[in-house]
């Protein structure tokens, strides 16, 4: 081993890795200090000893912002090569005498965040050694994620086709036509897109999946669809239907138990609900981890169980009570 290199593992430390990271993500020495429990004059001192080890300044404090330097980018991108590397050796390790353990992380679109808990507790109840965590995005930030590799899986809809990547779908997602159950439309038998659209629709912002989906039918169906509000998230969304602002078109799960007691009701118009289906993707080329393997064969093996979990039928059966109804 060269001496240099000999002399740089005697003065770097992982824990120095560790706040340089956190310094790197967080943009700041006091939120780095937040996130990992420090104090701020403790998370300076270790960026001190570890640019006097390397010999380098990796952030230069501008006005009250911090930049990275070129030399402070390069130690980023081995940092975070070094943390995934422990990663996968923990995994190992853990493999040996048979157990799954390590981390798991996940990021959802706003849609999936009411599938996945119920996935996870099954997963957790096998494997509860394995370290879960979750972030729940809009499609935009899902897709900026999954480009920078920032997870062992990403749950989403409507998988980009821009690059090579990995799409395990598990179950579908219905979109449906709602109005309010006050509105002139809730008492029409069979009504016509031309008729909905008629209507103040309210959507999600641009980008979100459902008003991707809902945005293509219309263009199938040689309609145009101009929103009257945009609302940027699906609990607010469906909150402004059921407050008489207009109609629109949301996953039925988010919307379940408001129509079990008719505050909503779901308009019979041809062509919905539109189906797409949630999937588990990850970019073709990573490996993934022991954890990752097994939650996805965990997801694959009970795709039955999944779909009489999620079917809309009030009455749940056994195999659905065990999924955590």
């Amino acid at each position: 081993m060269p001496l240099s290199v000999q002399k740089m593992i005697r003065r770097v430390t992982l824990r120095q890795m560790q706040v340089f990271q956190a310094v790197y993500s967080e943009r700041g020495y006091g939120r780095a200090a937040d996130l990992l429990g420090l104090t701020q004059p403790a998370v300076s001192s270790q960026m001190r000893h570890l640019e006097e080890a390397l010999g380098l300044k990796l952030f230069e404090i501008v006005g009250r912002k911090i930049y990275t330097t070129p030399a402070g980018e390069m130690v980023a991108e081995s940092v975070e090569i070094i943390f995934e590397q422990l990663r996968r050796l923990q995994n190992d390790i853990h493999g040996l005498d048979g157990k799954v353990s390590g981390d798991l992380r996940l990021t959802a679109v706003n849609t999936a965040q009411y599938v996945l808990p119920y996935l996870l507790k099954s997963f957790r109840d096998e494997y509860p050694e394995v370290n879960i965590t979750l972030d729940v995005v809009n499609r935009a930030r899902a897709i900026e994620r999954l480009n920078d590799n920032q997870d062992d899986l990403v749950v989403m809809g409507i998988v980009p086709t821009e690059r090579p990547l990995t799409s395990i779908p598990f179950l579908d997602n219905e979109l449906v036509p709602v109005v309010a159950a006050t509105h002139q439309l809730s008492s029409v038998k069979k009504v016509s897109l031309a008729e909905f659209l008629e209507q103040p629709v309210l959507m999600r912002e641009p980008g979100s999946g459902s008003r991707l989906a809902f945005e293509q039918h219309c263009h199938q169906q040689r309609q145009t669809v101009f929103p009257a509000m945009e609302i940027g998230a699906n609990d607010a969304l469906k909150h402004a239907v059921m407050a008489g602002l207009g109609v629109a078109v949301l996953p039925r799960l988010s919307i379940q138990p408001e129509l079990v007691v008719g505050q909503l009701k779901r308009l019979d118009i041809e062509g919905f609900p539109l189906r797409r289906s949630w999937c588990l993707v990850y970019p073709s080329a990573k490996i993934p981890t022991p954890a990752t393997r097994c939650f996805i064969e965990h997801v694959q093996n009970n795709l039955k169980q999944i779909a009489e979990r999620f079917s809309g039928n009030p009455v749940l059966g056994a195999s659905e009570q065990e999924w955590g109804a």
